[in-house]
């Protein structure tokens, strides 16, 4: 249900309100720098709406990216990992690029 309005809504402030959620959280931020903007009423019920918003989908879209790209490399790694170990039960040495060069510089190995 719509919530009743008791000011005066101008094209400019649901312009305004729209580009706070499109592209939040910098817009908001903009908006709070504007002194003719940030005390309208419409704009500011939005605007802190979009700012809080964008940054929740900012902050979760980051720890999600983080999951994603190490669960990736996790599997990739996983999947090196066991190609080199099918090549050692075969008999075969393996030449991981690097590291098998730092080990044996170590005298390691």
């Amino acid at each position: 249900m719509a919530e009743q309005i008791d000011f005066e809504v101008t094209d400019d402030d649901k312009l305004w309100a729209l580009l706070a959620y499109v592209f939040s959280p910098i817009i908001p931020v903009i908006l709070l720098l504007m002194e003719d903007k940030k005390n309208r009423p419409f704009i500011k019920a939005h605007n802190v709406q979009a700012l809080v918003w964008g940054l929740v989908v900012s902050i979760v879209s980051s720890i999600l990216a983080v999951v994603l790209i190490g669960v990736c490399t996790g599997i990739i790694g996983w999947g090196f990992a066991i190609y080199w170990g099918i090549k050692a039960y075969q008999g075969e040495m393996v030449n991981i690029p690097v590291i098998t060069d730092f080990v044996k510089n170590q005298g390691w190995a």
